[in-house]
């Protein structure tokens, strides 16, 4: 099933939904991780050296940064869906304002077309492809409730995870109708977790 076609009623002001707040898209090893799975995969495709390294030390290393993707896109899922359940419960007070949204409504509107202000600042955080990493983390956050141990998934799944991924996305959007948000009517910020923490810190300090 695909989003209706009647969009919501044109508000005269914008609507402001609750702030994003996202936490640190990997742990501390989690970089070093990422940027030896991308040279071991390079390797392995034949487009860098090998090295001393083996094809089964390249291909752990492939599964090592991928198991590293999929932890850090559960817990940006699991932000992104807090998100949307605080704009579920505001909707659901003014929903003379907004029928018809539901919350593949608010998903839709993040992972295509976000508000400039938020794009910008996402691209400020030099998250360039924001798209696939808000579907695969929804995704994601679709099949798995908690992020799964390393050895309760099979090494084809690791390696290809993004592809079920972008599957998991498709069918939980499909769901259901909903109502397409145009996002030049809705308003809210996007923080990082530290970044709020600090911008609370010093509004009760003050």
């Amino acid at each position: 099933m695909t989003s209706e076609t009647i969009p919501a009623p044109r508000l005269e002001q914008k609507f402001s939904l609750p702030p994003l707040i996202l936490h640190p898209f990997a742990d501390a090893s989690g970089p070093e991780r990422l940027v030896e799975s991308s040279r071991a995969s390079l390797a392995l495709q034949g487009l860098l050296p090998s090295g001393v390294n083996t094809q089964e030390e390249l291909d752990r290393k492939v599964l090592e940064g991928r198991y590293c993707e999929i932890r850090m896109l559960f817990y940006v899922g699991r932000d992104v869906i807090r998100w949307v359940d605080q704009c579920m419960e505001q909707i659901e007070r003014n929903r003379e304002i907004f029928p018809g949204i539901q919350r593949q409504s608010f998903i839709a509107m993040l992972v295509q077309n976000p508000p400039g202000l938020v794009q910008h600042k996402l691209r400020k955080w030099g998250v360039a492809d924001y798209r696939a990493i808000f579907s695969r983390a929804i995704g994601l956050n679709s099949l798995f409730a908690k992020v799964p141990p390393r050895d309760t998934l099979s090494d084809d799944f690791i390696r290809n995870y993004f592809r079920f991924a972008d599957q998991l996305y498709t069918m939980a959007q499909s769901e259901c109708s909903h109502t397409p948000i145009d996002p030049a009517e809705v308003q809210f910020e996007l923080y990082s977790s530290g970044e709020y923490s600090r911008m609370l810190e010093k509004e009760w300090g003050s």
